[in-house]
């Protein structure tokens, strides 16, 4: 009976690599914004240096400030600070004051430096928590109370308990300012609601009313005439309210669908509005009296809930140019996102692009659209207009345009180059609009050419170098062809093996070393005027096989047949050697001679060794007068693997003597 072998098989492992990218908002999202993580823990204020463009961020949980540029890249930060809450900016934006809770102190920060340069006590106030800078003094909310430091002597002086009698029980006492509107701090905390006159003197309360213990936010507009909280407590919806800061009436109301959380105005009135909101925008911009919102910003999500990322309450601040609205967001993960929210201040128009679907080229095609935004842009607006093609890979300009009354805008083009062909109409943008475009993608039809390929289905001997010919027939420009060799076999990947231009026949060639099966490729990548094309010839490669004998005693003919004779009980021994691909076996097939006939009695498959080598032992029948033969076979696919042809090796035959 045949021996059998064995051979051991390796396990394969793939790892795969997965990344999460942060992407700006649907809503109204110019592609300067930008976002990035930062490694706080919490966020209790942000305060921004347009002086220096960075913005400051507390960590009360962590103890520490965060500071970063515009982009949000981390410049420095500073630890040892528990607690830290409130931050102001002093006039000359040379300091940022820090309100630390966990030490009852105000600590002064150097925006070049970024060094510590001075800590102030309180005089007993416990756990500061909320800042703000007003004509040269530190306010400083600490409990219900309010207080403040003076810098401008050679002493700093403390004054405690300047609230004026007023009891701002339940929450952080918030405060609110204008740089452009000296004397004037609003307070609010608890449901109660003030409006202070401030100097060398102390405060002196203006008027105090009501609003909503909601309220996350609060600040003062640069006129010093409105105050605006972060909700909205008069049973009408949700809204940022505007209260005069003569005597605290409602003068104004900037609606919104969510939950009201931050609020920040603009050195020119332009409102900022904060909502906590997963599944609708979550920043809204307001002109000053305008209740239709300019523009509207929506986080994405980040995270692993159904909704975005939210607004940290009262994390919202602008950059002092208006040229930015920063803002920190938190995802289902607790991860914290500083946000620079681009050309708040302008409307973000949209530009829809319309054309034919498909076009024959050489003919007139006509291009529409629309430029929209809040506003209505007047007859006249210019566009701008290119054309991207196989040949214009950088974009050709065309003529420009300018929109109808209503913003619709049509043009006509003719094009000359066949394939795709993309129309992009841009608008530059002004004052009160950021720039924004829109394209539309034409397919334009071009004629066939012919591409052909020998070869295909033909089988070769192992290792032959064959010659594979692609003909081209007519096109416009390009005469270059690819020819690419992709050998059967996850090993051995596609190449090219040779790109050039055809003959003046139409030819090019490329000789190939068959020694697996392998499909040829030739591309023709197309022109202004032909279509592109692509055919394949799949050509078949035999194994290299051979079979040696041993054991036996002599060889001699019968007939013309050559035979190996072995004595009776002696074992023939078959190596066979074949050219060797992982996994690979040989089949080993067994006949017998018997009345003028051979007659099958069997087959079974042996691995191959490394060196492509299988070496089997065929036991003896015992008995003389037996004639049989033995064949080594390749069988595509049942020897272990598909990367070659079925090959059969020669017959072996045997002759068992006394």
């Amino acid at each position: 009976m045949l021996g059998r072998t064995t051979i051991s098989a390796a396990a394969a492992l793939a790892v795969l690599f997965s990344s999460v990218a942060l992407v700006a908002g649907s809503a109204g999202t110019a592609a300067a914004d930008s976002v990035q993580v930062v490694p706080v823990k919490s966020v209790g204020d942000l305060v921004v240096d347009g002086a220096h463009q960075r913005v400051y961020l507390s960590d009360p949980t962590g103890g520490k400030i965060v500071v970063t540029d515009y982009s949000g890249t981390v410049k420095a930060s500073l630890t040892g600070l528990p607690g830290v809450t409130g931050l102001a900016l002093s006039a000359d934006s040379g300091q940022v004051y820090a309100a630390v809770k966990g030490t009852d102190r105000i600590v002064s920060v150097e925006t070049r430096t970024y060094t510590t340069t001075a800590s102030y006590d309180l005089a007993g106030a416990d756990a500061p928590a909320s800042l703000e800078v007003v004509d040269g003094r530190v306010w400083f909310g600490y409990g219900s109370n309010l207080g403040s430091l003076d810098l401008s002597g050679d002493e700093p002086v403390v004054t405690l308990d300047q609230n004026a009698g007023l009891d701002f029980v339940g929450g952080r006492l918030l405060l609110g300012a204008d740089p452009a509107a000296p004397g004037v701090l609003v307070a609010g905390a608890g449901g109660r609601l003030a409006v202070f006159d401030v100097g060398a003197d102390g405060t002196q309360l203006r008027v105090q009313g009501a609003m909503d213990t909601g309220v996350k936010q609060l600040d003062l507009t640069p006129d010093g005439t409105q105050v605006l909280t972060s909700w909205d407590g008069s049973g009408y919806g949700y809204g940022f309210p505007a209260y005069s800061t003569t005597d605290l009436t409602t003068v104004g109301r900037y609606p919104t669908d969510a939950y009201p959380n931050a609020v920040a105005v603009a050195p020119d009135g332009t409102v900022a509005g904060g909502t906590f909101s997963w599944y609708s925008p979550d920043v809204h911009i307001h002109r000053p009296g305008s209740t239709t919102p300019t523009r509207e910003y929506d986080f994405p999500n980040t995270g692993n809930s159904s909704g975005g990322d939210t607004l940290v309450d009262g994390a919202l601040a602008w950059a002092p140019d208006r040229s930015r609205v920063f803002a920190v967001s938190e995802n289902s993960y607790g991860t914290y996102s500083l946000r620079a929210l681009t050309d708040p201040t302008k409307e973000l128009p949209t530009l829809k692009v319309s054309a034919p679907a498909k076009a024959d080229r050489a003919k007139k095609l006509t291009v529409t659209g629309k430029l929209t935004s809040k506003s209505v842009f007047p007859a006249g607006t210019p566009l701008t207009v290119t054309r991207t093609d196989i040949v214009a890979t950088g974009g050709q300009a065309l003529p420009a345009v300018k929109t109808l009354a209503g913003g619709a805008f049509s043009f006509t083009d003719t094009p000359q180059t066949g394939g795709k062909v993309t129309y992009k109409v841009s608008y530059a943008g002004d004052a009160t609009h950021s720039p924004t475009s829109g394209s539309y993608a034409v397919q334009v039809s071009r004629t066939a050419t012919s591409l052909k390929l020998n070869r295909n289905g033909s089988l070769y001997a192992y290792g032959a170098d064959v010659s594979f010919t692609a003909h081209l027939g007519a096109t416009y420009k390009n005469r270059t062809v690819e020819i690419w060799s992709d050998p059967y076999g996850a090993d051995k990947p596609k190449k090219l093996v040779k790109k050039a231009a055809v003959n003046s026949k139409g030819d090019l060639s490329v000789i190939v070393d068959m020694t697996r099966d392998t499909t040829v490729t030739a591309v023709f990548a197309g022109d202004a005027r032909y279509e592109a094309k692509t055919v394949k010839s799949t050509a078949y490669a035999k194994v290299k096989l051979s079979t040696t004998v041993a054991k036996h005693y002599k060889t001699g003919k019968i007939g013309s047949t050559k035979y190996y004779y072995f004595h009776k009980k002696t074992d023939p021994v078959f190596t066979t050697a074949m050219s060797y691909y992982k996994g690979r076996k040989q089949r080993l097939q067994l006949q017998v001679y018997y009345q003028g006939k051979w007659y099958d009695t069997g087959s079974q498959y042996f691995a191959l060794a490394t060196n492509g080598k299988s070496t089997v032992r065929l036991e003896a029948p015992g008995e003389a007068g037996i004639r049989a033969r033995m064949r080594a076979s390749y069988i595509d696919t049942s020897s272990g693997d598909n990367v070659n042809s079925t090959t059969h090796g020669a017959w072996m035959y045997l002759n068992f003597t006394k």
